[in-house]
């Protein structure tokens, strides 16, 4: 079974800016689950899916970390001291520097605890999809 996905994932900023060893665990999981769910019901894989669909990607984890440590910085500035008003600012930094370059300080952290792309999440999803036979109408037009 197939544990490299990276054809499938091809211009993913933040899978690119990714070490290779981390990327590999996260293909490695993706192809385990896949083999898990290979010899489960229909009504299983479908529960998984809808796991899937639900599964916070990492942009989404970025944009919450950003929100808190924002809020927290302003909130701390009005309230203690103003010297935590770099905080907002060092975030703002980072989200900007994700926007442009697919990569900031708070990414390596989220990859090495697994967090996924939602690129890495719609791979998984479409394997499953597949397992569950969503595509064969398709596949049997094709070779008519």
């Amino acid at each position: 079974m197939r544990t490299d996905f990276r054809e499938f994932i091809k211009g993913d900023r933040v899978r690119e800016n990714t070490p290779p060893e981390i990327n590999q665990k996260i293909d490695m999981e993706i192809a385990s689950t896949v083999r898990f769910y290979a010899g489960k019901t229909d009504y299983e894989i479908s529960r998984k899916i809808e796991e899937l669909n639900k599964e916070w990607d990492i942009e989404r984890y970025l944009e919450a970390n950003a929100a808190i440590f924002s809020f927290t910085g302003a909130t701390l500035g009005f309230k203690r001291n103003r010297s935590w008003f770099i905080l907002p600012m060092i975030v703002a930094i980072f989200l900007l520097q994700h926007a442009v370059q697919g990569w900031c300080p708070p990414v390596s952290v989220f990859r090495r605890m697994g967090i996924r792309t939602r690129k890495e999440i719609e791979v998984e999803k479409y394997a499953l999809k597949a397992l569950r036979g969503d595509f064969d109408e398709m596949f049997y037009q094709d070779n008519k």
